[in-house]
C-alpha cells in the first residue's frame, strides 16, 4: 500500500509521518536526494533471510524530484512492490491532482490549514494591529500556537521574496504558486518597504531563538501580540 501524506499543514502532517515511522518495526527512510532505483532495488529485491517481511519504506519530498525517465521508473518500481510493502511518502506541501495521480490505488492523508489562519496571514500589514491581534487569537481557537508562528515566519519570508524579484526565484515555495497567489502576495508586500520587511523578519528570528533557548519570560502568544503591535 502506498500512502501519500501531504498538505499545507506541514507541522501536523510531519508529526503524523514521524509517528508512523516510529511505530514501524523496520523503517527504511529515503530522502529525495538519495532515492534512486539502485538503492530501492537493494532494499526491496536484495537477498534477505526474512524477505520483505515487516519492511516499510518512508520517502520524504519525493515529488521535489524533477519529472524524468528516472522519476517515472521509480514510480513504476514502487507501484510494483506496493502490494507487499507499505510505502509512505511525505511531502512538505500540498500536491496537485496530477502529482497524486502518479500512483494508482494509493491512500491519501491531506492535512489542511484553517480558513481563519489564512485570513489572519493576509491581514498582516502596518497600522492594522487591532484586527491582526483579534484574528490571531481567533485562529488560536483551532490552530496550535507553534503552527501559527511557523506560518508567520513563512508569510514574511514569502513577502520578502516577492518584494525582491531576484530572491523570489531562489525560494522553492514560490515556484509552484498560482498567479493569483503571487498577485495577492505582491499586493500585501506593497504595504511594506523592503527594509521594513527585513526588520520584522529579524524580530521574528530573535523570537524564534528566545523560544528555542527558553530565554523569553513571555509565552509565545504574548510575544506574537507584541510583534503584531510593532508591525
Amino acid at each position: 500500500m502506498i500512502t501519500i501524506i501531504h498538505g499545507e499543514n506541514i507541522v501536523y502532517s510531519r508529526k503524523f509521518y514521524i509517528d508512523e515511522r516510529e511505530k514501524s518495526k523496520n523503517p527504511i527512510t529515503f530522502l529525495s536526494n538519495n532515492l534512486n532505483l539502485t538503492n530501492l532495488a537493494q532494499v526491496l529485491e536484495g537477498n534477505s533471510l526474512f524477505g520483505n517481511a515487516n519492511k516499510e519504506i518512508f520517502i520524504e519530498d519525493f515529488f521535489s524530484k524533477k519529472q524524468s525517465k528516472e522519476f517515472n521508473n521509480i514510480v513504476s518500481f514502487l507501484q510494483k512492490h506496493s502490494e507487499n510493502v507499505n510505502i509512505k511518502i511525505w511531502e512538505s506541501k500540498e500536491l496537485s491532482k496530477k502529482q497524486l495521480n502518479s500512483f494508482k490505488g494509493h491512500q491519501i492523508k491531506l492535512f489542511t490549514l484553517s480558513k481563519s489562519l489564512f485570513l489572519f496571514l493576509n491581514e498582516l500589514r502596518p497600522r492594522n494591529s487591532k484586527k491582526q491581534i483579534y484574528l490571531f487569537h481567533k485562529t488560536l481557537e483551532s490552530t496550535g500556537e507553534e503552527l501559527v508562528f511557523y506560518m508567520i515566519i513563512r508569510q514574511f519570508r514569502l513577502l520578502l521574496a516577492i518584494s525582491a524579484e531576484s530572491e523570489a526565484n531562489q525560494i522553492d515555495e514560490m515556484k509552484n504558486m498560482h498567479s493569483w497567489q503571487k498577485a495577492r502576495l505582491q499586493k500585501q508586500a506593497s504595504f511594506f518597504t523592503e527594509n521594513h520587511l527585513k526588520n520584522i523578519y529579524n524580530k521574528i528570528y530573535n523570537i524564534e531563538i528566545s523560544q528555542k533557548t527558553g530565554t523569553s519570560i513571555l509565552s509565545l502568544p504574548q510575544v506574537i501580540d507584541f510583534l503584531l503591535l510593532s508591525i
